[in-house]
């Protein structure tokens, strides 16, 4: 088995549909506050026991401190206002991050991966960048099975299932420690569907909706992370966020 189940569509036509989301939605959007997501809990204790802390395509979601934080994301517009908010910001990509070896001991990226072509690359340089010793907290949606038209629309690539997510996570020198149900995805398909269909044929309308309407009460209704140890394997899970301990020695050597 493959460590993904991948969703067959060019590359061409995977970078098209992300560029042209992601584009519409921060240049839109509002840059919404860390404090403001349930992960902050947990993120504001790692950042303050982190020395440096590095967070990959955050867009105008950053889930770690702004003012402690090394950011970097493909969109030149996120990325100018961070830096209009004082925070060390920088435009690149996940599968050549332009940082040295080892330079961070927290490292975030949620929702990314899923929609890379080459995710193992990606996951090399977030492990080539993390510390042994140090943690990654990562995002990424599950089972194939489960897959909708929100996973095309918004440009995924694989869902993953969760033993081949382990074993590509511990081939990249990280143990699961433990994980959470994760994510903000509609649960309605019409809802989902008209969503879609304003973003594509009236973008400022919907964009007005989802900061006004849609964005506050998905916050509000936010729940509080449940932790449990390792990788859940639940069907009904649809995205898991994952704390993972980098647990390779600098000579590649693994440790406990």
């Amino acid at each position: 088995m493959s460590d993904s189940a991948v969703h067959v569509r060019s590359d061409t036509e995977l970078a098209a549909t992300n560029r042209a989301l992601y584009d519409t939605l921060w240049a839109d959007a509002l840059l919404i506050e860390p404090y403001r997501f349930n992960t902050w809990p947990l993120l504001s204790t790692l950042a303050a026991q982190s020395k440096r802390s590095l967070e990959v395509a955050p867009g105008l979601r950053p889930r770690l401190p702004l003012q402690r934080t090394q950011f970097l994301d493909i969109s030149a517009a996120a990325m100018t206002r961070f830096l209009e908010r004082g925070a060390a910001a920088v435009v690149g990509v996940i599968n050549a991050l332009p940082f040295a070896d080892q330079t961070f001991d927290l490292v975030c990226s949620f929702d990314i991966v899923e929609h890379v072509d080459d995710d193992a690359t990606a996951l090399a340089e977030l492990s080539r960048v993390c510390a042994p010793g140090g943690i990654l907290l990562l995002s990424v949606p599950l089972h194939e099975a489960a897959w909708t038209a929100f996973d095309d629309f918004v440009g995924h690539r694989r869902r993953y299932e969760p033993q081949d997510l382990i074993n590509m996570l511990r081939r990249h020198g990280f143990d699961i420690e433990r994980s959470a149900v994760f994510g903000m995805q509609p649960k309605f398909p019409r809802l989902v569907a008209w969503g879609m269909w304003h973003l594509i044929h009236h973008r400022e309308r919907a964009m007005w909706w989802y900061n006004h309407v849609f964005m506050p009460v998905g916050l509000h209704m936010q729940r509080k992370l449940r932790w449990q140890p390792g990788l859940i394997d639940d069907p009904h899970v649809d995205t898991v966020l994952m704390v993972c301990r980098r647990t390779v020695t600098a000579d590649g050597a693994r440790f406990t």
